[in-house]
């Protein structure tokens, strides 16, 4: 007998190194736990074969592809580019998408280019703004090089704005100064909103960059605005994002709040550095009476704080917010905010996600106001007495029954002027960020959450959008608690043809579609690709993916529905032996006759592993190699079976870190002495068969029944089978009479053994005559070669293990 060759990889050999070392100290590494592998970052290429993936590359004349507003009633999303608007199709934006051109005249660029600026980059007509206007209209803002720069208006009734339409999509006649509501520079950061017909921006008043201001224009009220030339309201902010929450029942209570970060107060922190920021204000607010004359008066401001904890108190801060996203929840009151921030260090590069809830938001603003005091002019918690009602509460019948702000006292509108900012900073949930990235050639950018309901409970599924053009996908998972959670990192993908900063994100939960904006143009994917995972039920189940379960077949879209209970899958722990069915069979061999385990991965990088179970044994064993037990690409060779070999073979693929389960083999070793008895009279038979096996093959017994002379046909053999060890037992009739035939010995039992010795001596002279024919016509090769002898109908297997 021959030695079979096996050529291992490296990677292979190393987990097979770890598992050797694991098991030398009597125990074995719990893999099952761990994440699976990181895939790495998918190609622009390999998206789009896969066809997840549409691009939109753009005009030749138009870029800055940055303001998205989604309409999933009419399936349409509208994008504002430089001097163009954009109407996509959400099934395919490659589909039927319509463009308005809207381009700054020759002659606004020129005086832009004499004004210092960038006649290329900067002297276009940049959309800022794109904001529903109506049912029909929207209304938009751009920077047209030079002031006044215009915007785009309409109330339904007349032809003013963009009638957006089911088939329409035009531009109208009318135009208004956007002084106030769009920025000159499309380098600033602006950030708008659009509410029962008034703007609230957060946006640059001059061209020259200087006279930053959160504004409320439109509508039937005169205009407002922070605080002018005060660094305590506004120091040089940058706006991210603007958004509605409810802070009661009672609509008149509902406040705006304003992301955005500024350089610190004076005082507040060494240096000209950046601080993330949340801002408050009443939605109702129209400002004071004698002071603060169209002003808010309810303007207040924290710092909104994305630390890591390190060692004697030192943190490592994520100052520069990027991006922000609010996850809807069933109270409205309360949403989950997740917010994208980045270093301010050229040194350490690196980012983070941070999660906040609005109750820690609402302490904050509740809490103490930030005074400047003491010798050194530092800023301290205010400790005097608070006017009533407290600055930055809504004038409402919910607190302190006052109409409107223009009713409150002098003190509160002259306490509110100069306690603009709160003492103490918004905390994320946990006191830390749920996913950190250090040490990467990429910062994160962008940010949109998707809810999904698994098997086992909702999940938040983040897609992280980053400034190198590819997108993460990441489910945070809870450990102990909600509030510890997990980040396991699902995707990294490619989405446009070059290294670009994505600067628009836009999530479709009708479409499950993903749309992503940047210079270069606009690209959407699909929120699943669960064929990604593999097509085993363990790979599937390890991927963690609330998107992905495995249906008996392959790893296929999660559907929460009652009628699927088959699904497999498990989010929270990603345990493939709890979900995953492992294929269990049973089979036979003959005690010193060879057996052959199959059982072979799917993957190529896959190394076998192997764990016999004994019976009466709970614990499972490794399973010795030598010269008597080979294992091979294709499974385990036992070249002579004992009565030791008899029990529960285990058969596992070990790959990048983690074990998948495939098949459980139930080993019976039929002992040589049965056999014996079975086929009495045979040369060997009884109680010689046990040492004549060593010297010869039992199977040759069957040989023996082409020359036997007491047996002269397979049925005559069957008949001596069947009736071996059994009495004659009468069976009645139903009326109570014998039948007068033994049970078990009729033609049926009889035929069924003849085909099944027949298939025998089919296979054994095809394989055994035909076989080693065909061997000899083989080309020599200086390898180990393995030829099955596979008898179909007989539990047992031969192999000839032949060597050059």
């Amino acid at each position: 007998m021959g030695v079979v060759k096996v050529k291992f990889s490296s990677s292979v050999i190393q987990i097979y190194i770890l598992v050797k070392i694991s098991l030398s100290v009597g125990q074995f590494i719990n893999l099952y736990h761990l994440s699976p592998p990181t895939l790495s970052a998918r190609s622009l290429s390999e998206m789009l074969d896969s066809s997840n993936l549409v691009t939109f590359n753009g005009l030749a004349n138009s870029s800055s592809y940055d303001t998205f507003l989604l309409d999933e009633e009419r399936g349409r999303l509208l994008v504002g580019a430089e001097d163009h608007i954009f109407s996509f199709d959400l099934v395919n934006i490659n589909r039927d998408f319509k463009q308005i051109a809207w381009p700054a005249t020759p002659s606004k660029r020129d005086e832009c280019k004499w004004a210092g600026k960038d006649y290329g980059k900067e002297c276009s007509n940049f959309i800022r703004v794109l904001q529903p206007y109506n049912q029909t209209h929207l209304y938009i803002c751009g920077t047209r090089s030079l002031p006044p720069h215009l915007c785009l208006s309409g109330n339904g009734q007349e032809s003013r704005g963009i009638i957006h339409l089911d088939n329409i999509f035009r531009l109208g006649s009318l135009f208004e100064n956007g002084r106030g509501k769009s920025p000159y520079d499309p380098k600033m950061l602006s950030a708008s909103l659009l509410i029962d017909g008034e703007l609230y921006s957060g946006t640059s008043a001059d061209f020259m960059g200087r006279d930053f201001a959160i504004f409320r224009t439109l509508g039937d009220h005169h205009p407002i605005r922070t605080e002018q030339h005060d660094s305590r309201w506004l120091n040089d902010p940058r706006f991210i994002n603007v958004h509605l929450i409810p802070e009661s029942d009672n609509p008149e209570d509902d406040k705006l709040f304003l992301f955005f970060k500024e350089n610190a107060m004076d005082g507040e922190n060494t240096g000209k550095a950046t601080i993330a920021r949340i801002g408050q204000l009443c939605k109702n607010d129209m400002g004071g009476h004698r002071s603060l004359v169209n002003k808010w008066t309810t303007f207040l401001k924290a710092r909104l704080m994305c630390s890591v904890p390190g060692v004697n108190g030192i943190d490592t801060h994520f100052d520069e917010l990027q991006d922000v996203f609010l996850m809807s929840a069933k109270d409205p009151k309360n949403p989950v905010i997740y917010a994208v921030f980045t270093t301010s260090s050229n040194i350490f590069k690196g980012s983070a996600v941070c999660m906040y809830n609005m109750a820690d938001i609402r302490r904050v603003f509740l809490g103490p106001y930030a005074h400047r005091d003491g010798p050194n002019y530092q800023w301290v918690p205010f400790q005097g007495r608070v006017p009533y009602p407290r600055p930055g509460t809504c004038p409402s019948k919910t607190f302190g029954g006052f109409d409107s702000t223009k009713d409150l006292p002098d003190d509160v509108i002259t306490f509110a002027r100069g306690h603009p900012a709160m003492y103490n900073p918004v905390h994320p949930i946990g006191g830390r960020p749920i996913m950190v990235r250090t040490d990467v050639d990429y910062q994160f950018s962008q940010l949109v959450v998707d809810r999904v309901e698994a098997e086992d409970g909702q999940y938040d599924v983040m897609f992280i959008g980053t400034d190198m053009g590819t997108v993460l996908k990441v489910v945070t998972i809870p450990r102990e608690s909600w509030h510890d959670l997990e980040e396991v990192v699902l995707e990294e993908m490619t989405v446009f043809r070059e290294p670009t900063a994505i600067t628009a994100m836009e999530l479709s939960t009708k479409q499950q579609q993903l749309y992503l904006g940047s210079s270069l143009g606009v690209s959407q994917m699909s929120l699943h690709r669960c064929e990604v995972y593999g097509k085993a039920c363990a790979e599937c189940c390890l991927a963690r993916d609330p998107y992905c379960a495995w249906d008996g077949t392959e790893c296929s879209r999660y559907f929460p529905t009652a009628k699927r209970r088959t699904r497999r899958q498990d989010i929270r722990n990603g345990d493939p032996l709890s979900q995953c069915r492992v294929e269990d069979r049973s089979v036979f061999g003959v005690e010193n006759s060879s057996m052959f385990l199959e059982c072979s991965p799917k993957s190529q990088r896959a190394l076998i592993y192997w764990q016999l179970q004994k019976p009466n044994d709970d614990r499972k064993h490794e399973i010795k190699l030598d010269d008597r037990v080979l294992r091979t690409d294709q499974g385990l060779l036992i070249r002579s079976l004992t009565q030791s070999d008899t029990g529960v073979y285990h058969c596992q693929a070990v790959e990048h870190g983690f074990i998948q389960p495939l098949l459980r083999l139930n080993l019976q070793v039929i002992p040589a002495q049965k056999l014996g008895d079975i086929l009495p009279g045979l040369p060997g038979a009884g109680g010689g068969v046990g040492q004549s096996a060593k010297h010869r093959v039992w199977y040759r017994d069957f040989l023996s029944l082409l020359d036997h002379p007491d047996l002269n046909s397979v049925e005559e053999f069957c008949d001596r089978v069947w009736k071996k060890d059994r009495k004659p037992k009468k069976a009645k009739t139903p009326n109570g009479n014998d039948r007068g035939k033994p049970e078990g010995t009729g033609a049926a039992n009889s035929a069924s053994c003849m085909l099944s010795s027949i298939n025998v001596l089919i296979s054994y002279l095809f394989y055994g005559v035909l076989g080693p024919f065909f061997f000899f016509l083989l080309p020599t090769l200086k390898k180990c070669y393995i030829f099955l002898l596979y008898f179909p109908s007989f539990p047992n297997q031969w192999f000839y293990i032949l060597e050059k």
